[in-house]
């Protein structure tokens, strides 16, 4: 989630969406996304609305769940208010910042207030991210215990000097800890790495790789690392100080973590994602993919409701006045047209396993996937049964796949 807010309509106080957003509503998935906007130091690469102690003016971190469970229970009655049909939340996830600087018990309670509000579909997955030095085995059981399936962790890296030019601040060493928590909590475990940091090398790329296959998380995630402008890291490398990332170093990282994670049991399913089965790929992130619906809480938090498209006020303090004073928290929105949809339907489905359907496609989009094959970007198999998936290729050049495919 960027710290920048889009350009947009202003979004009504009451909140109500309009009559198109309930249209379908019934046959979309839905969940719940928790922003936690909060960090023990801001890391160098991130431009996430996210606040340390000291920038933190006009808001209390203590109070932060009463204001996300105020937002909760607005939303339900803003839903209701919209003639959206009831539905329950398949998913939960809480991002941020690090969710897990609240204490476990805050966590705890804004889950009750969206099963108060939502309940829960049968097998429901629970996601919160944590750092590794930001939890406990105390912290760990006591999410379990309070309805939490699953934890992502942040470990980036295993290297100590790519973690350092990251300005991650724990030790590599307590990766295998948390994990060992987690598991003995009945935690699903997942881990994100970050590669293509200025100054790590291919080797210090599998290292990272293999000391993450070697804790046996059942998702694994793998980021190229993005160059936000505005941020420390890209004021460092705008002066000298760190090296422009290499694209075709990145590119031959992303096909190491593909060989690696393969040969471990490890399956694509995103882009950016492995799981060592189907039940474990993240379902609330595959939502996103799929342009299911989501509630977005907290500041600064988008969400998503058959076409419209809302943000929160973006600083905690602004976000907490307008919960207070009973109006939506959300301060823009866009209602997405036709053409806007089907561009984020191909940009989106195609980075899934599950690909898209070719006879969905436009016809100039279609006449687009001969040379795609031919290119060694589509998997011709898939495409003669006519679904649209791309190689390993096709994934580290998809930008460029779907400009093809929507002749843009």
């Amino acid at each position: 989630m960027g710290s920048a807010l889009p350009l947009g309509d202003p979004a009504p106080a009451d909140g109500v969406l309009p009559p198109s957003a309930a249209a379908g509503a019934a046959e979309r998935a839905f969940g719940v996304y928790v922003h936690v906007p909060f960090c023990r130091v801001r890391c160098g690469y991130c431009d996430f609305n996210t606040y340390t102690a000291g920038e933190l003016r006009g808001a209390k971190q203590a109070d932060y769940a009463d204001h996300a469970i105020g937002e909760i229970r607005m939303s339900r009655r803003m839903l209701e208010a919209s003639d959206v049909p009831d539905r329950t939340a398949q998913t939960v996830f809480f991002g941020g910042g690090t969710p897990t600087l609240l204490p476990a018990d805050d966590l705890v309670r804004m889950l009750g207030a969206v099963r108060d509000e939502f309940g829960f579909a049968a097998g429901v997955e629970v996601t919160t991210e944590a750092n590794p030095d930001s939890v406990g085995p105390d912290d760990l059981r006591r999410l379990a215990d309070g309805g939490f399936t699953r934890v992502s962790f942040g470990m980036q890296s295993a290297v100590p000097h790519v973690l350092a030019a990251l300005d991650r601040t724990h030790d590599p060493a307590r990766v295998p800890l948390v994990v060992d928590w987690a598991r003995d909590a009945g935690l699903d475990v997942s881990l994100d790495l970050i590669y293509g940091t200025p100054g790590e090398s291919l080797d210090d790329w599998r290292r990272s790789l293999e000391s993450a296959i070697g804790q046996q998380p059942d998702h694994l995630s793998a980021y190229a690392l993005i160059v936000e402008q505005g941020t420390k890291l890209a004021r460092q490398i705008r002066r000298g100080e760190l090296a422009t990332p290499d694209d075709d170093l990145e590119a031959d990282m992303y096909e190491l973590a593909e060989d690696l994670l393969g040969a471990a049991g490890y399956e694509w399913y995103e882009v950016s994602n492995w799981a060592t089965a189907p039940a474990h790929r993240s379902r609330h992130n595959l939502g996103y993919w799929r342009s299911d619906d989501w509630w977005g809480v907290g500041p600064g938090a988008h969400s998503h409701v058959g076409g419209v498209r809302w943000w929160n006020a973006k600083h905690p303090a602004a976000y907490a006045e307008r919960v207070a004073a009973g109006v939506s928290p959300a301060v823009g929105r866009e209602v997405l047209d036709a053409s806007t949809r089907e561009t984020e339907r191909v940009l989106l489905g195609t980075r899934i396993r599950e690909g898209i359907d070719l006879g969905s496609l436009r016809p100039e989009g279609r006449t687009a996937v001969a040379g795609l094959i031919a290119d060694g970007l589509v998997d011709a198999r898939t495409a003669l049964s006519g679904g649209l998936v791309l190689t390993m290729r096709g994934r580290l050049l998809a930008d460029a796949v779907v400009r093809r495919l929507l002749e843009v």
